[in-house]
């Protein structure tokens, strides 16, 4: 789950790192009346989405005079597929640098990462681009968390001797809110060193652990849920773990890894995956809702289902699919892999309901997938799919 950065600066201020003064505001006139409290501001639009100054979504002002119209400007914008409707206006400050700041979560090491750059205001990809030494990583425990020894190592040699341990001290913060609030990523970006010498998180970004949202209801509840599709939405209803993507093949598979292997093979071939469907054990009783949600997708050319049972019987998986494909009788040209627990009978089952004969290997069936989607494609006057 992301979350605005209006939403996730209360938990630095809370931990002890300063963020600018804000307001939270919905229309220009609110926007003139917190600059008229404020002073000179920035007016930044609030969305769960980065590259926002970018799209030209924060603007500076001088007055409650330019805060009005550069909240008019901003109010009602697409930026990353949101629409604006709030703002935040924020005291300015009187930056002398800018430094870059992030824990997130590190597959290699399989834990928490520290990221430090002085070269903070930019996106970490074109520093990363730019100069890759200016980047420092640091894994940690998770257990014993981040100590101040460490983050002071990590950035002892790139700041001032004055700045190492202010900046230290913030990293630890960092790290403690993090881990506090079962965070993927917590980045401030940028970090300014103001003309005083004090430290000020001038944005924020937060991602929350999907998996952490009922441990973190509070916390969840300021957040912004993962915009979904119509399909997408007709599958979490159905308690059916499906995402919809722009490609021809539709797979439906049981279990995450061999679902997102099944995507990869078939992109393997030159073909474009349509969804991604994970059904499991549960395709005997809900087979017919997945198939209709995967036919839904008008894209959809063909259909590969993988199925490779080690607990889970294939034959039982396979039984919920035909009993599915006889009542829809859709017309999409459909190609079966079935290995594991329970094969022999589900082969037989296809043959002896459907007429079909599955496929020795996960990689046939989805080349054959893919050859029936460019075909596909191409008898309806399109492009094939390269």
């Amino acid at each position: 789950m992301n979350f605005e950065e209006q939403a996730a600066k209360p938990l630095l201020a809370a931990a002890g790192i300063r963020v600018p003064e804000g307001r939270l505001v919905a229309t220009a006139e609110e926007a003139a009346q917190a600059a008229g409290e404020l002073g000179p501001v920035v007016v930044k639009a609030q969305a769960p989405t980065g590259k926002r100054g970018k799209a030209g979504g924060v603007r500076p002002a001088d007055s409650p005079a330019e805060a009005q119209a550069a909240a008019a400007a901003i109010l009602g914008m697409e930026i990353g597929g949101h629409r604006i409707e709030r703002l935040l206006v924020e005291r300015r400050a009187e930056i002398a640098k800018e430094y870059y700041a992030a824990i997130l979560n590190d597959p290699e090491s399989r834990g928490p990462l520290v990221l430090f750059s002085a070269m903070g205001g930019m996106d970490v990809e074109d520093v990363a681009s730019a100069a890759p030494d200016a980047m420092r990583r640091l894994p940690f425990d998770i257990r014993s968390g981040l100590t101040a020894e460490q983050a002071g190592a990590l950035v002892a040699d790139l700041l001032p001797e004055t700045e190492t341990q202010a900046v230290a001290g913030l990293l630890v913060n960092l790290a403690r809110v993090y881990q506090e609030n079962d965070a993927e990523l917590l980045e401030i970006n940028p970090l300014a060193v103001t003309r005083n010498g004090g430290l000020v998180a001038l944005d924020c970004k937060l991602v929350l652990d999907d998996s952490a949202v009922k441990r973190r209801e509070q916390l969840a509840a300021t957040g912004s849920p993962e915009r979904l599709s119509g399909l997408e939405a007709r599958g979490q209803d159905l308690g059916i773990k499906y995402i919809e993507l722009d490609g021809e093949v539709g797979i439906m598979a049981n279990g995450a890894g061999l679902t997102m292997t099944t995507m990869d093979v078939v992109s393997h071939y030159g073909g474009r995956p349509a969804n991604f469907m994970e059904i499991g054990g549960e395709a005997y009783t809900k087979a017919t809702e997945a198939l209709e949600l995967v036919l839904a997708n008008p894209r959809v050319k063909s259909l590969v289902v993988n199925f490779c049972g080690a607990f889970a019987r294939t034959e039982v998986m396979t039984e919920g699919v035909v009993r599915a494909w006889e009542a829809l009788q859709p017309k999409v040209p459909v190609f079966f892999s079935v290995n594991g627990t329970g094969d022999v009978e589900a082969r037989a089952l296809l043959r002896e309901r459907l007429g079909i004969e599955p496929f020795a290997t996960m990689d046939e069936a989805c080349r054959a997938a893919v050859d029936a989607a460019r075909d596909a494609v191409v008898d309806a006057g399109g492009e094939a799919a390269e």
